[in-house]
């Protein structure tokens, strides 16, 4: 018996992790009765023959998972956002923040392309860098030189299972692909009309990559809070846990209750009007969200 972790499924197989070996294994019969099934990034017990010849006899459970890509246990999520071509976006920015802050997988924020900019766009970028790192986030920027960016993310990714998202068309298979040459993923070009970028991928996988792992494939296709609750959403936001400590009312939401911190935060530029706005259109889109049966 041993106990390992998940770095590929394909073919109803699955390749296991284990002290620096790699076990080709078939999930167990039970599996399927109990609706289990196995994800990359699981950790499990196997037993094995030998190396191609192994069972899934158990699936410990998970810290968190992914629909899209189907994984586990994430440590760390790299949202990758260019400053220019495509335009940085705060309000997109602010949904992956949530989705990946309602996962309790921690977010690196990545800013690419900051060679491309002049000095007041420069400045703008800037300004918004100090705004997430205050809210406790790390953030990493770099050139349009994808080289550039591994070299500044490297540290980050060590004992980490890391998996990257963030804006279509900002290079983020351009990343993997440096990363890992052999992987060859298929980067499209920026259709021009729709101003996104195409991506196909096959089976997930977990890759080595500077003494942590990382997933082959762009995370968050979907970026619907169709699995957040409006009481969870503050939760979300760092600043407003921080400042709601001081709000009247417990639990309270930061829209319309008496004597609360958050608005007051918004109000003396403590918190920047951008996010709370944000916060505002989210909450909105959550309670307008038709019930699921």
């Amino acid at each position: 018996m041993a106990e390992g972790k998940i770095i590929k499924a394909l073919s109803g197989f699955y390749y296991v992790l284990s002290e620096g070996e790699i076990t080709q294994c078939r999930g167990r019969g039970v599996f399927r009765k109990n609706k289990v099934t196995p994800l990359v990034g699981d950790y499990v017990e196997f037993q094995a023959e030998n190396e191609t010849d192994g069972y899934i006899l158990k699936v410990f459970e998970r810290k968190n998972e992914l629909v899209r890509p189907p994984i586990a246990n994430v440590d760390q999520a790299i949202l990758v956002f260019s400053a220019k071509e495509p335009d940085f976006s705060t309000a997109l920015l602010d949904r992956f923040l949530v989705l990946v802050e309602s996962k309790e997988i921690e977010p690196l924020i990545c800013i690419t392309k900051m060679d491309l900019l002049d000095s007041d766009e420069s400045k703008e970028i800037e300004e918004y860098v100090k705004h997430y790192r205050s809210f406790g986030y790390e953030v990493v920027l770099t050139s349009s030189k994808t080289e550039q960016g591994i070299a500044e993310l490297s540290p980050y990714m060590k004992d980490r299972t890391s998996v990257f998202a963030g804006q279509s068309g900002v290079g983020k298979s351009s990343l993997l692909n440096v990363i890992k040459p052999e992987l060859e993923l298929k980067t499209a070009m920026i259709s021009s009309h729709l101003g996104r970028g195409k991506h196909t991928t096959r089976h997930v996988e977990l890759i080595h990559i500077d003494d942590g792992l990382v997933a082959d494939t762009p995370g968050f296709s979907s970026l619907e809070f169709s699995e957040i609750e409006v009481e969870e959403l503050p939760q979300c936001f760092p600043e407003m846990v921080n400042a709601s400590e001081s709000c009247k009312f417990r639990g309270c939401l930061h829209i319309n209750e008496p004597k609360c911190a958050v608005k007051d935060a918004v109000e003396t530029g403590d918190i920047p009007s951008y996010r709370y706005d944000h916060y505002l259109s989210f909450h909105q889109e959550i309670k307008e969200r038709k019930p699921r049966y």
